[in-house]
């Protein structure tokens, strides 16, 4: 950036609603297409893309509102059950792709991926609108409410020779955030008053937690960098009044893509005991009868979780939720009737130890990916709270934390003549230029050699960090203590083999036509009878 003034973080701000069929959530508003569809969507710490519901994924069983249940606005006037691609003038198709994320945990799904222009929070808010961005329309009701991935790894694809960047990457190249990093916390339905998620680009808002010393380095494996040591959990006014739930130490991801908590079997067992749970063997969800619950709700049991990647105390966070957070309901098309259900969930290997969003509605997360680091806060609440007080995180390119106007400038820690250091900097420039073209003319010349090579021998392009690559998740094999390292490349390859794919909701009864293509209206026309289908290598 040289002496170019960055800019200030983004905020991005909640959508003032509350969504969710197995939970009470805040959700943040963002605009799709041209003309512009509304959709309310969840914040994904573990993912990077953005998927919004299509129509296909509201059957003739579901609510006659499914598609404001899943987050949909009205679009022209009318009530829209899903993003209609073939009503934006800006779609441009890529094809039916395997979704990728939290198949660890059971998730499934297909998206139908494309290029469209994406803005951030309602029309005349101020918020950013980018163009062709990387966007998946999902019918799949295991993710029921769009998501909006926070990470800044480039999404792949086997028809692309280049990586396609995230949204905060766009945001970060065109000068709309000092740095690739965000501070996020979910909110609390269940706090009075109400108080919305909190979700800052580029910085974090420090009104919103209690502030800690200690950061955590980026786990190993770049698909789940923001994995932490569980070192213990407490829980005090429980039926069993005060209670250890869990003393041996696990490593867990802090996920917002998903509800609940997940934990070991025998941890669940401490926890159904000590709270009085009734395990659901058809949905593997734990219930809350209304004996209980009232119980539950009069004695306020607080739960604490000691984080920290050792058993020291002095490196260690205590995070404590209050019972609210979780006094959730599900609703349809779960159960028929809302039902009182607490989220946790039994991990069947250490893959599947998650943090989930119902423990960031207590816990703001900071996550600086220039850095490699991140750090947990117990979030602040009270009744009257204070405004919002952003700090930028700077790039680690000797910047100093001076703003003005809502701007940081850097400084230069050396003392160097302002003339000698244009000169240096001209001279770099003119190198890296020739260095930047030479590369990119082999590898678009390797990108053309290679297109009909063994997939095997595929690659990506050089020079992008390890945690920004789009690896697929090296977990165990559901049901299974063996971990199974996946062969081949790290692209996606477009599903099916069907004529014209297209999409369908999982509880849908499957009736597979071939149509001709020009019958179809949209994109999401035929079945695709399984969203997970991969090639043999594991791709």
């Amino acid at each position: 950036m040289g002496n170019d003034t960055i800019p200030a973080p983004l905020v991005f701000s909640a959508s003032q609603s509350w969504d969710g069929n197995d939970g009470s959530w805040s959700t943040f508003t963002i605009r799709v297409g041209t003309p512009e569809q509304n959709f309310r969507v969840l914040p994904s710490t573990a993912g990077q893309e953005i998927w919004v519901p299509v129509p296909e994924g509201c059957i003739a069983s579901d609510p006659s509102d499914c598609g404001n249940l899943r987050g949909v606005y009205p679009y022209d006037g009318k009530t829209s059950s899903g993003f209609l691609s073939n009503q934006s003038s800006t779609w441009k198709s890529i094809g039916l792709y395997d979704l990728g994320l939290e198949h660890q945990l059971g998730y499934a799904g297909g998206g139908m991926y494309g290029f469209d222009t994406v803005g951030l929070m309602i029309q005349n808010s101020g918020g950013p609108t980018l163009s062709g961005q990387v966007v998946a329309g999902i019918a799949t009701k295991d993710f029921y409410l769009g998501i909006f991935g926070l990470g800044p790894k480039p999404s792949n694809f086997s028809n692309f020779d280049y990586p396609q960047p995230s949204y905060m990457r766009s945001l970060k190249d065109q000068n709309k955030i000092p740095s690739l990093s965000y501070g996020y916390t979910a909110g609390a339905s269940y706090r009075i008053p109400q108080l919305p998620g909190s979700l800052t680009f580029g910085g974090y808002d420090s009104s919103r937690f209690n502030p800690n010393q200690m950061s955590f380095p980026f786990g190993a494996d770049d698909s789940r960098v923001l994995s932490i040591g569980i070192q213990g959990i407490t829980a005090t006014n429980t039926l069993q009044g005060t209670v250890s739930l869990m003393s041996t130490e696990i490593l867990s991801l802090v996920d917002s893509t998903v509800p609940q908590v997940w934990l070991s079997r025998t941890v669940c067992d401490a926890f159904e005991n000590a709270f009085g749970l009734q395990y659901d063997n058809k949905t593997d969800l734990y219930l809350v009868n209304d004996t209980i619950h009232t119980k539950l709700q009069t004695l306020n049991p607080q739960i604490s979780f000691v984080l920290g990647n050792t058993g020291d105390p002095a490196e260690t966070v205590s995070i404590s939720l209050p019972y609210g957070a979780f006094d959730l309901q599900a609703k349809s098309p779960i159960y028929t009737n809302t039902t009182n259900y607490f989220p946790l969930r039994r991990a069947s290997n250490d893959t599947q130890y998650t943090l989930g969003r119902a423990f960031l509605q207590e816990a703001y997360v900071i996550a600086d990916y220039e850095h490699a680091n991140f750090s947990i806060h117990q979030a602040h609440f009270e009744s009257h709270m204070p405004s919002q007080t952003i700090v930028a995180i700077l790039p680690p390119e000797g910047f100093a934390h001076n703003t003005t106007n809502g701007t940081s400038t850097p400084q230069n820690s050396k003392g160097l003549p302002v003339a000698a250091i244009a000169g240096i900097s001209v001279g770099a420039a003119a190198i890296l230029l020739l260095l930047a073209a030479v590369l990119v003319y082999f590898f678009r010349r390797r990108g053309r050699r290679n297109r009909e090579a063994p997939l095997a021998e595929l690659r990506l392009d050089g020079g992008i960090p390890q945690w920004q690559q789009d690896r697929w998740h090296y977990g165990a094999e559901l049901m299974s203590e063996q971990k199974h390292e996946l062969d081949g490349p790290t692209l996606r390859h477009e599903l099916g083999g069907q004529k014209g794919p297209a999409l369908l909701s999982d509880d849908a009864v499957v009736k597979v036509h071939e149509m001709p293509a020009s019958d179809f209206e949209s994109p999401f026309r035929l079945v695709v009878t399984s969203g997970t289908q991969r090639n043999k290598d594991g791709s």
